[in-house]
């Protein structure tokens, strides 16, 4: 999994590297049972601060994307809530739609980019497809 990181964003780096690792195990780029790289191995492969992939691992760990094991460091292990995945997603997408409503994007239009964006991560034809994400 390459990551890529925006140092002009105005989102932090740690919650980009989450979303990237999220979107890794989401087109099964990652799975169960991956180990990721240590904290140490990936601030040098991005050029980051270790303290930002310790944070980013530590909000993946209590979301329950990862466990943190002493010998084999950070293993995806989809360790999560069902009801609580459900509402974290509800709460995002409040904000989302609200800032959809604001910008007058209609909600077919906004079907159609769920859509696109569900099928772009459950299809096997991934490298085809680059949505901006």
């Amino acid at each position: 999994m390459i990551v890529k990181i925006d140092f002009n964003s105005d989102e932090a780096i740690y919650i980009q590297l989450r979303n990237q690792i999220i979107m890794g195990i989401a087109t099964s780029q990652l799975s169960a049972g991956d180990s990721l790289p240590s904290v140490r191995q990936l601030a040098d492969y991005v050029g980051i601060n270790m303290h930002t992939v310790n944070k980013a691992y530590s909000v993946l760990k209590q979301e329950g994307y990862i466990k943190l094991d002493r010998r084999k460091g950070a293993v995806v292990a989809l360790d999560y809530d069902q009801v609580m995945a459900s509402q974290r997603i509800m709460d995002m997408l409040q904000s989302v739609l609200a800032e959809a409503i604001c910008k007058n994007v209609g909600r077919e239009e906004v079907h159609d980019m769920v859509d696109e964006i569900y099928d772009f991560f459950t299809s096997s034809g991934q490298e085809d497809y680059h949505p901006e994400l």
